[in-house]
């Protein structure tokens, strides 16, 4: 296939997990990378798109910095020739804490690369593309931003925030054929997640992974790329402000723990 052949493609947070799985994925469908991370492992992401014979570049960058989001995307106009893809993935999980354990400068920093990060790559990156006439736009969001259980506070609020922006912004850019979705993962194998695995499988209950949604098994990058990688194409033309659900059937209950103030009661 090559659904993206010669089109012009960014990807944040391309260093490991979704995005290093979306970016390869996206070369190897055509498109032309520009792999973007603060991690130095996203060379290894672009030495591995070129090793399959695609084209990729590797800028190291802090997706939650407006200057660093703007030198994203010029490099990708100035050596791709324009923009044409956005996939905002850059993340992070700040762990499982509830309001009562982390601090203002916790959340700050949360909502800093979470959800202010993929309305800087809106705001600079959807001029270009609506100049073009066309344009796709994917900001990873979570299972977690759609109701509690699935993650720590400020990450599930940040992460509810990203399902408004594009919602938002798809709304704003009409009449632009721009259009702004966002990929809602739920357990899925990736640096953030690597200790729920490590654990499980630490203590032979590796098969226990996943086991609260009705596949019964965890997710795969691969697999949140396949979603991400639809979205970006002519084939989702139709799709726009979507909040995209890649749970296994997690979301449709969300069991967890009930919380109540000072102790935790199943």
């Amino acid at each position: 296939m090559s659904r993206f052949a010669g089109r012009s493609i960014i990807v944040t947070g391309a260093g490991s997990g979704i995005g290093r799985a979306s970016a390869r994925a996206f070369a190897a469908e055509g498109g032309r990378v520009v792999a973007a991370d603060r991690s130095e492992s996203v060379e290894e992401t672009a030495a591995l798109i070129r090793a399959d014979g695609g084209e990729a570049i590797a800028i190291l960058a802090d997706a939650g910095a407006e200057g660093d989001v703007a030198r994203i995307i010029d490099a990708a106009i100035t050596v791709h020739g324009g923009l044409d893809v956005l996939f905002a993935n850059a993340g992070i999980s700040g762990g499982l804490a509830g309001i009562f354990e982390q601090s203002a400068a916790d959340w700050a920093e949360i909502l800093r690369i979470n959800l202010i990060g993929p309305a800087l790559a809106i705001r600079l990156a959807a001029p270009h593309m609506a100049k073009q006439g066309k344009g796709a736009i994917i900001c990873t969001a979570s299972v977690a931003g759609l109701r509690s259980g699935a993650g720590g506070a400020a990450y599930s609020a940040s992460k509810a925030g990203v399902i408004s922006l594009v919602q938002t912004a798809a709304q704003q850019l009409s009449g632009s054929n721009v259009r702004v979705n966002a990929i809602c993962p739920g357990l899925i194998e990736t640096g953030m997640t690597q200790a729920i695995y490590t654990m499980a499988r630490a203590a032979g209950k590796a098969d226990r992974i996943g086991w609260r949604n009705p596949l019964r098994r965890g997710g795969e990058v691969a697999e949140i790329a396949h979603a991400v990688l639809f979205l970006a194409s002519d084939e989702a033309s139709y799709v726009n402000g979507h909040a995209m659900v890649v749970d296994g059937g997690l979301s449709t209950s969300h069991p967890s723990a009930r919380q109540e103030f000072g102790r935790t009661a199943m």
